[in-house]
């Protein structure tokens, strides 16, 4: 592993505490309810009160830690901005519950905004026939779509109802925050429009999902667009962030911070070269999507997490049928795919 942790002596946070990583960057835990057990957000010094970078999932075990940071470490001093670095839950979930709180502004990208909204007003009787055509196409068992369409929409409740007003973030804007310039930074492929803040001056690079120390952050197709093809936009963002600073400290959404981003970039580059071999080995017969994910995740998956698995193998599948490496042939039922 290239990537380089903090030094061992920079401990995590403890619960509804804060470590400082650099002057007025402080570094917030927050729980998850998934195996993936927490996400980081930062909390930015901003005169007179705070800009924070995500916000949590919507629980009441989060916002009860979120009350005693109010009342604790963060010294009465307001949230005056408050930046989403895409829709995902754990990143979008309290923003409309801490914005309106502090009457602070939001911002994101438009595209990370018009997701989550539309996550949270879609009804399911409207999305349930795409999602089930969607997933029978990609060969999932009965049962298993069966519990997919019927699960209840799990956005709605892990996110509040978003901030109604936008302040939209562009790739190259700049945040003065503090006295110090965060430029945005737009990373595609695990969302849409990322939105990653670097302070070159101090070598600090809030990165979000976008890249990780340790996990391949998830690069997957969902049932609303399901002949994209996020795998070229991660790989493409992944090229483009060579040109930031190497020895930026990385401030991650899971995980530790770290140092060595170049040759982070290079094994996430690797991951998905060899995951791209293995895909087109999965092909050599005929294959349905779901068969090409049960080569990929050997271990037992439950549904939540076949729906992230099968996602993920239909990102390298739609990427190889676009390089010819991989040949689609669409029927009644599956898809099916084998090598070219």
């Amino acid at each position: 592993m290239t990537a380089a942790a903090l030094p061992s002596s920079i401990e995590r946070p403890v619960e509804a505490g804060t470590v400082q990583v650099a002057p007025g960057v402080h570094w917030v835990r927050m729980p998850l309810p998934f195996a993936l057990d927490h996400i980081n957000l930062w909390l930015l010094e901003d005169g007179p009160g705070w800009t924070l970078v995500d916000t949590g999932f919507n629980s009441e075990a989060t916002r009860a830690l979120w009350e005693r940071l109010f009342a604790g470490v963060m010294g009465g001093r307001p949230i005056t901005r408050v930046v989403a670095t895409h829709f995902h839950p754990d990143h979008m979930g309290l923003a409309g519950w801490l914005a309106p709180r502090f009457d602070a502004t939001f911002h994101a990208t438009l595209t990370e905004w018009l997701y989550g909204r539309m996550l949270t007003l879609e009804p399911d009787e409207l999305a349930r026939p795409q999602v089930e055509r969607f997933y029978r196409a990609a060969g999932l068992p009965e049962d298993m779509i069966e519990a997919v369409i019927n699960r209840p929409n799990g956005y709605r409740r892990a996110v509040v109802p978003l901030p109604t007003a936008l302040h939209r973030l562009h790739d190259g804007d700049a945040l003065e925050v503090g006295g110090h310039r965060w430029r945005v930074v737009v990373g595609r492929g695990h969302a849409p429009e990322q939105a990653c803040l670097l302070d070159e001056a101090r070598g600090l690079f809030i990165a979000g999902d976008q890249i990780l120390p340790k996990i391949s952050p998830n690069v997957s197709v969902w049932p609303h667009e399901p002949d994209s093809d996020p795998l070229s936009d991660f790989l493409e963002t992944l090229r483009a962030f060579k040109a930031l600073p190497a020895d930026a400290l990385v401030l991650p959404s899971h995980g530790h911070p770290f140092t060595g981003l170049h040759g982070r970039i290079d094994e996430l580059v690797e991951h998905h070269g060899e995951r791209l071999d293995e895909t087109v080995a999965a092909c050599a017969g005929p294959a349905t999507a779901y068969e090409v994910m049960q080569a990929m995740f050997t271990r037992k998956l439950d549904v939540h997490q076949t729906r992230f698995a099968v996602g993920e193998a239909i990102a390298h599948l739609n990427h190889l049928v676009r390089q010819g490496r991989v040949v689609r042939k669409r029927g009644a039922g599956a898809d099916r795919y084998r090598r070219a």
